[in-house]
């Protein structure tokens, strides 16, 4: 169960399409985050190593399973 007051509804966009306002199309790394995002949903991995800054990032799939959106920023958050 959510905690109260955290958004359980899923956006409109597919899992492997993170949400424009967490991750901006114009950003120049756009297709190389998505091409590392992607590799990880594909091999089910719960996450990847970020290609720019290194830090580990978790997936949509992971986000979906936990039911809500922890308000945290995620880039690949399916509430946001």
């Amino acid at each position: 169960m959510a905690p109260q007051g955290k958004n359980t509804q899923l956006s409109d966009r597919p899992l492997n399409v993170p949400s424009p306002l967490r991750l901006d199309p114009a950003n120049k790394n756009y297709a190389v985050i998505l091409a590392a995002h992607q590799d990880a949903l594909d091999r089910n991995a719960d996450g990847y190593i970020d290609p720019i800054t290194s830090l580990f990032v978790i997936t949509s799939t992971v986000h979906k399973a936990r039911g809500y959106c922890c308000d945290n920023n995620c880039r690949h958050c399916p509430y946001a």
